[in-house]
């Protein structure tokens, strides 16, 4: 009988130990929310300028599933006061720092507790936020903060389960400067308070990469009846002319894909330090000031971050590793809702465009590099290395072809299906492809082989059965290419009614060997050094720099020593380097301070 128990005893730890290998843990998480998991966060912080911290309490609500001794938190630069549970201090220790993941904050706790309060402050340095002085924003008078928690970053501003498949709803209690106003991913104060604290409630689960703040001399307009936009006064207006479109987006849509999810979707208008085009905070997507290009031109960046609102926000890739979920998913919906406000032409525009961005980053890692995969494997590296377009466009072509396979309205009514069913959620790759042949693929065989979904996911480069995508418009454009090639005036070439799209697509289909006398015509004609549009500017400067025109240095230095858009500098800089590495690091060393970690990370790399 014994041994009949030993072996029961013995097959029963097997089956144990098998299934907590079989579960999936965030690789870039220390937490084990398979164990005990935070559901929800009160958070009482203060926001001090001086010595640039966020210090106070943060109190979680605990389920611990597995009736665990262990609470387990990522933490990155983070100075822990003390922790206390049930009116008694908890026992803590930090795990072994990694220089990108940061450290396990294991704390001991009772089986039985449900709630848990850490008393912490941010290091000076945290890698989230960014703190600006008066001079760095467009009033010149008042400080600016922001948070930018993706990938990894929230654990450098709060202790937390730092893993997009963990989700937990908030209320905050934030302290600012009297004459600053704060506003989080989160319900939104309109208007300023005398005593400059502010209140916030996300009753929707969000994971920590969408937990975010900004602080500083800030106005809100209404855009609608559900959307409006924040901006420091001096630049509200000019921000509100270029969103005026917001409403309409939303309204578009929500007739493609479900009712929109978060109540309201406002922006705020960051200074030019902020390092992406925009962030999806649920209710309060941050937006770079680089859109605004004063035609309302470069809009299509807030589709996407709407769009977002479904995929990556409701619907959230469950580790860093299946990226594409969130990215490529956003880019076909963006583009959809460009469709319908803009025509068919205009959203192949978009697309041509994703696809040389697409074919340029093949190019560059290479056709066979593992990273060209649209499942990646980013295990020991630092996640934002896998934030590149081949999560956004190759994630879109295929989205594409699978539309073109089955049809679009099949393929809408699949993702009305998928948001819906899958709400809150999260998902991996492998869980996606069951899904999708379960409700969409098994039903018809021949989209489904022609497709060849394994080659799309798991294999390099771009497939040769990638969508071919036209447009009439730039069709015209590479008339006038082909006219200015041979020789004719560029007064010949008839740019009146050229969106930003189409001066791209001619920026880049120049020769790369122009010569300098050309590029001379080019701008004497249309004076591309002194655009106003950070997206022209940027196709400029790259064919610019290899030829040594001098007439845009000045151009060029103050573009890199105002806009932190990485998109923009990691490859300016890097053509700049090649070119003459000593000015490129004099610049860099000036502008530094200028940019956010995320910008400097990449660039450090490139520079130092």
């Amino acid at each position: 009988m014994n041994k009949i128990i030993s072996l029961i005893t013995t097959i029963l730890l097997l089956v144990s130990c098998s299934a907590k290998k079989d579960m999936r843990i965030d690789k870039h998480s220390f937490s084990e929310p398979h164990n005990v998991q935070t559901t929800h966060l009160d958070l009482d912080v203060k926001v001090d300028f001086e010595k640039e911290v966020i210090s106070g309490k943060a109190t979680y609500t605990l389920n611990n599933i597995e009736g665990s001794n262990e609470l387990v938190l990522d933490a990155n630069g983070l100075i822990i006061d003390s922790i206390t549970s049930l009116g008694e201090n908890c026992t803590y220790s930090f795990g072994e720092k990694d220089t990108v993941l940061g450290q396990a904050l294991r704390i001991e706790i009772d089986k039985k507790a449900t709630e848990l309060s850490i008393y912490y402050q941010s290091a000076p340095n945290a890698k989230a936020l960014q703190w600006l002085n008066p001079k760095q924003t467009a009033g010149k008078k008042q400080p600016f903060l922001f948070t930018q928690s993706q990938a990894i970053l929230a654990r450098t501003w709060l202790p937390c389960q730092d893993s997009p498949g963990v989700r937990f709803s908030y209320n905050a209690k934030v302290k600012v400067p009297n004459d600053l106003m704060a506003v989080m991913s989160a319900e939104n104060p309109t208007e300023k308070n005398s005593d400059g604290v502010y209140y916030f409630k996300m009753e929707q689960a969000i994971p920590a990469y969408l937990m975010a703040l900004g602080v500083g001399n800030l106005e809100f307009q209404s855009l609608g009846k559900h959307t409006g936009i924040y901006a420091e006064p001096e630049m509200i207006a000019k921000a509100a002319y270029e969103f005026a479109e917001t409403e309409n987006m939303l309204k578009i849509a929500e007739k493609m894909y479900g009712k929109y999810a978060w109540d309201r979707y406002d922006m705020l208008l960051l200074p030019p330090s902020f390092p992406f085009g925009g962030m999806e905070n649920p209710r309060l997507t941050f937006v770079t000031p680089t859109i605004l290009a004063g035609d309302r031109s470069l809009t299509a960046l807030v589709a996407h971050e709407l769009a977002h609102s479904w995929s990556g926000n409701l619907v959230t890739n469950k580790t860093w590793d299946d990226f594409w979920l969130n990215e490529g998913f956003t880019v076909y919906f963006e583009r959809r809702i460009m469709e319908q406000m803009e025509g068919k032409d205009y959203a192949n525009m978009l697309a041509l465009l994703g696809k040389q961005d697409l074919e340029h980053t093949v190019s560059t890692l290479g056709h066979t590099h593992k990273d060209t995969h649209l499942k990646l494997n980013l295990a020991q590296r630092d996640p934002d290395d896998g934030m590149t377009d081949i999560a956004y466009e190759k994630g879109f072509f295929l989205l594409r072809l699978i539309e073109e396979s089955v049809g679009r309205k099949q393929f809408d009514l699949f993702l009305n299906k998928y948001f819906a069913e899958n709400a809150f959620k999260v998902m991996d790759t492998e869980e996606f492809i069951a899904y999708l042949n379960t409700h969409l693929l098994n039903k018809d065989l021949e989209a489904k082989k022609k497709i060849r979904l394994d080659q799309w996911v798991y294999g390099a480069g771009i497939p040769d059965n990638c969508p071919v995508v036209t447009s009439t418009k730039f069709k015209a454009v590479n008339k006038g290419m082909f006219s200015f090639k041979k020789g004719y005036p560029l007064e010949n070439i008839n740019t009146e009614n050229w969106s930003s799209h189409e001066w791209l697509h001619f920026l880049r289909t120049l020769p790369k060997d122009i010569s300098l006398s050309k590029l001379k015509k080019l701008d004497r004609t249309f004076n591309f050094t002194n655009s106003g549009n950070a997206e022209i500017l940027n196709a400029w400067f790259q064919l610019i720099i290899p030829t040594n025109y001098k007439a845009a240095d000045t151009s060029l230095e103050n573009f890199l020593m105002t806009v932190g858009r990485r998109k923009f500098l990691q490859p300016i800089y890097e053509a700049l380097h090649k070119k003459d590495a000593p000015k490129a690091l004099k610049i860099y060393k000036k502008a530094r301070g200028n940019y956010h970690s995320v910008t400097t990370q990449t660039l450090d790399a490139i520079l130092l």
